[in-house]
């Protein structure tokens, strides 16, 4: 037992992270998932429109991504930690209890970028453009997930004398157990331990990467899915540094965890995917065929640098300025 006796404060956990209304389970955890959702589609079309694609097209989209983007979270973190479904004296239909958290982000982008594929393929559109769009905004998204694990107690580090350690209380369940890892618990006021807030740590780097993603895409102009592949290589460098701060069960190779492991192959292959990749910014009539369909005439794709593109055409010149210009406007939203 950690005493706090010594020390102003430390952060709080929340004492609770589910509530009932009735018969009905009202989860922080859900709704924290769910908000990041919205933001992530209403934010990402702005940003989608500002490039020069059409209203509404993010949310089409989302109707193939999410569901698959879900999928392959749970996926990821049963196979990557089985041992807490299948193994001796566990319910392997808890695998399936997605509101009482465990997702994986590495099977939630695949899984999310193959139902993305489907919807691009659905509406004509370049996956690699609409990755761009979406990207601050998918981080913002896991930022705001981050905090379903406060209300959860879960995914914490290493116990900590700092004065931003995290209090991790005991929780009693209507069953009359007493532990601090029960997400239908209720604080008993009681402080088990002080850790580190790694959530918070993930939560805050998350907010750095997207401010630097909106940075970059308004100075160089970058597309071809080359800021997505930014965001992947932003996430992943921070990680690496917190999985190795975290202290809860984990599958484990030579002694590291696998999250660790995953974290630093998907770094080098974003890496690798941003230097590669074609530079400058897809022509704007590109990205609504729609438009292009019903009169328009697609201009020549130019080829520039990393600051902008270099098309003769004084008609797709004037496309990409206005396209660049609404992309700035939206990003302040």
């Amino acid at each position: 037992m950690t005493s706090t006796a010594s020390v102003l404060a430390y952060l709080p956990s929340p004492p609770q992270g589910v509530w009932y209304l009735g018969p009905f389970a009202l989860r922080a955890y859900a709704l924290c998932i769910i908000v990041g959702i919205v933001v992530a589609i209403w934010w990402g079309d702005r940003r989608w429109v500002a490039r020069g694609g059409q209203a509404g097209t993010v949310l089409d989209i989302a109707v193939w991504a999410v569901p698959f983007g879900l999928i392959g979270g749970r996926l990821y973190h049963v196979a990557t930690d089985w041992q807490k479904y299948f193994g001796d004296g566990n319910d392997p239909v808890d695998a399936l209890k997605i509101w009482e958290g465990g997702l994986g982000i590495w099977g939630a982008v695949a899984f999310g970028a193959l139902g993305a594929w489907i919807g691009c393929r659905r509406r004509g559109i370049p996956l690699p453009a609409f990755g761009d769009a979406l990207a601050p905004a998918i981080l913002l998204a896991q930022a705001i997930g981050r905090l379903g694990n406060w209300f959860n107690q879960e995914l914490y580090g290493r116990e900590t004398t700092v004065a931003w350690g995290l209090e991790i209380y005991e929780r009693r369940n209507d069953a009359g157990q007493v532990a601090p890892g029960l997400v239908d618990g209720v604080s008993t006021g009681e402080v088990a331990f002080v850790v580190h807030p790694t959530f918070l740590y993930e939560l805050l780097w998350n907010l750095a990467v997207v401010l630097l993603l909106v940075f970059v895409d308004r100075k160089f102009t970058i597309g071809h899915g080359r800021l997505f592949a930014l965001y992947v290589a932003g996430y992943c460098a921070g990680r690496f540094w917190i999985e190795l701060m975290r202290t809860d069960a984990a599958t484990q190779i030579a002694g590291i965890r696998i999250n660790s492991f995953t974290s630093g192959i998907v770094f080098v292959l974003a890496v690798a995917y941003f230097v590669l990749a074609r530079k400058g910014r897809e022509d704007p009539a590109s990205l609504n065929p729609a438009a292009a369909g019903a009169g328009g005439e697609p201009a020549a794709q130019g080829e520039g640098g990393a600051g902008a593109e270099s098309d003769s055409s004084s008609s797709a010149a004037g496309r990409v300025d206005e396209a660049t210009s609404g992309d700035s406007k939206g990003d302040h939203s």
